[in-house]
């Protein structure tokens, strides 16, 4: 890799923030009417890796992951509790964690929330490839 290579692999994110507003379905929620924002940072030229900061305001919903995610509070308080009987996971300011595609369970939102977050997507099924 040439130094030019390198340097068009090194991102930092700008100091504009562009914020998105969404809520989760309606059939998901548990509790509460929970709103977010999120602010992508990075999104890779082919759209699978996504870096940026999320917030949650309180509620709870369901939630099936098919991609993996890392991420960490910057604020607030969160429960994740996994389905089948799992131990919940409290989160605070500072706590991290990775989900795995095939998570399912509940996101509750105790405290009104901030996260850094790197999520990296499924790769698109290749057309002909066995299943």
């Amino acid at each position: 890799m040439d130094e030019i290579d390198a340097a068009m692999r090194l991102h930092r994110p700008g100091s504009v923030e562009t914020w998105e507003q969404s809520a989760p379905p309606e059939d998901r929620v548990v509790e509460g009417s929970p709103m977010f924002r999120t602010a992508v940072h990075y999104e890779s030229p082919d759209g699978r890796l996504v870096t940026g900061v999320w917030e949650a305001t309180e509620g709870a919903w369901k939630i099936a992951y098919d991609e993996w995610e890392w991420c960490r509070l910057r604020s607030g308080r969160c429960v994740v509790t996994p389905d089948g009987g799992g131990e919940p996971v409290t989160l605070g300011p500072g706590d991290a964690l990775v989900l795995e595609p095939g998570f399912t369970g509940v996101w509750a939102v105790l405290e009104s929330c901030s996260k850094d977050f790197v999520v990296m997507l499924p790769p698109p099924d290749e057309e002909g490839a066995d299943a």
